[in-house]
């Protein structure tokens, strides 16, 4: 009987083995489980990725991880095993039409006594929600066995009927050393260079650093110096060569040693003191030297809690929403909602009255000033409570035309305690003319 046409879109996205001209990275791609470097937790005997790969189960899967994790890589394992047909397409250049192709080519397949079909869909996040409900049907009957990839959180960016139909594989941002290995590996394997040029250690540091954990960064950038090497009969790669490669300068940053301290020290130290230019000077010097953008905006978000706090309490979601940019989108792009976190907490007024008040509670409760907590403001939503007089004389605020009323809140060991001492900068000072208002009436003494 005659195959069905091949659907627009559809293809095996390079999946077959190597001709030997292919990209660096793409010859150096695992070539089984057991190659694949940096994510042991998936990895364990039995693991759903096991399954998947081996063709043990034939369960819906959702690759989710950063770019050049080896998202890919495990597609074109699948590809590679058992007796299962694989169809794989991309998010950016199919649609709807292309995947109802796909899945009445399985469906016919598979009524003719023709094996399962894995069906691979690259960046499946760029798909509406109406191209991603189209594969509903067919992933809950197992007419397809779908293999989706993405870099964005599925619980965001796929609909929740399809991550409920599929196993969530979660990869992880690959570390220097796990680069490194990739690095090594390639420079020394006959699939890869052979062996026939020599990559100095500056240059491999450096090569490692700039990679962000992206793996395929990596290879890219080690292929183009190396062809420059033998194209000038040198048998070494040479830092020169790999800043050629990448055109990233060399930055002396060492991401576990002092420079790393230092430089994130500074930069702080240049947000707190106001100076955004040192600040900027600083951001510029982590993002160039390869830092993990997530540590920048997790120091942001701190920061505008420990040294803004109140006085400007927008720069906090400033701050948040680079840190989700930076996990939504990635560098390079994310630079720049860094960079305008970095100005609005320069610029904006300090005060670290936020972190003092807290400090000093927590302080006050390791220090045993505790006390029970007074009867009026204790739970009365259970049989008994009235007999205990728990919550009978409490007073609800909202009746009281001020929204606010004489009320003890605090226990004895701490009645009058002040954590919270407002500056005067910015959106503070004005808080602290309420909070005084404020504390004047909740403190009064109800009988005066």
């Amino acid at each position: 009987m005659a195959q069905p046409p091949e659907p627009q879109g559809s293809g095996v996205l390079g999946t077959g083995s190597a001709s030997g001209d292919e990209p660096l990275a793409v010859r150096m791609r695992p070539q089984s489980l057991d190659e694949l470097v940096g994510q042991d937790h998936l990895l364990t005997p039995g693991s759903p990725l096991r399954q998947v790969v081996e063709g043990h189960q034939p369960m819906s899967v959702i690759l989710w991880g950063p770019p050049g994790s080896g998202k890919t890589t495990i597609a074109h394992l699948v590809a590679q095993s058992g007796d299962r047909r694989f169809r794989a397409m991309s998010a950016l250049n199919s649609g709807v039409k292309d995947v109802r192709a796909a899945i009445e080519e399985a469906r016919w397949v598979r009524r003719t006594g023709g094996p399962q079909t894995i069906l691979f869909i690259d960046e499946v996040h760029r798909f509406t929600k109406t191209q991603q409900d189209s594969l509903l049907g067919a992933v809950e009957d197992r007419t397809i066995t779908l293999l989706a990839a993405t870099t964005e959180n599925p619980y965001f960016s796929v609909v929740a009927p399809l991550v409920s139909r599929c196993v969530l594989l979660t990869l992880r941002e690959l570390g220097d050393a796990d680069v490194g290995v990739l690095v090594d590996r390639a420079v020394a394997s006959p699939r890869g260079l052979g062996g026939a040029v020599e990559l100095t250690d500056e240059a491999r540091d450096h090569l490692v650093r700039t990679a962000g954990g992206d793996a395929r960064k990596a290879l890219t950038a080690l292929e183009a110096a190396a062809a420059t090497a033998e194209a000038e009969g040198n048998p070494e790669v040479t830092l020169a060569l790999v800043e050629a490669a990448i055109d990233t300068a060399a930055v002396r940053y060492d991401r576990d040693g002092d420079g790393h301290y230092d430089i994130a020290s500074a930069f702080i130290k240049s947000l707190r003191g106001s100076d955004v230019d040192a600040a900027m000077h600083y951001l510029a010097r982590m993002i160039v030297a390869g830092e993990d953008p997530r540590f920048i905006a997790r120091r942001l978000v701190i920061f505008a809690s420990e040294d803004v706090g109140m006085a400007d309490p927008t720069a906090l979601q400033t701050a948040t929403a680079a840190a989700t940019a930076v996990e939504r989108i990635g560098l390079p792009e994310a630079r720049i909602n860094l960079a305008q976190a970095v100005v609005h907490l320069a610029t904006a007024p300090k005060s670290n009255a936020v972190i003092t008040a807290v400090d000093e509670a927590i302080a006050d409760v390791r220090g045993g000033k505790i006390g029970p907590v007074p009867p009026d403001l204790r739970d009365a939503h259970y049989q008994g409570a009235a007999a205990l007089e728990h919550g009978v004389a409490y007073v609800y605020p909202h009746d009281d035309p001020r929204g606010v009323v004489p009320q003890r809140y605090a226990p004895d060991a701490v009645a009058g305690r002040d954590y919270y001492r407002p500056t005067r900068h910015g959106a503070e000072g004005e808080l602290a003319d309420r909070l005084e208002k404020l504390r004047r009436i909740v403190r009064k003494p109800p009988d005066d």
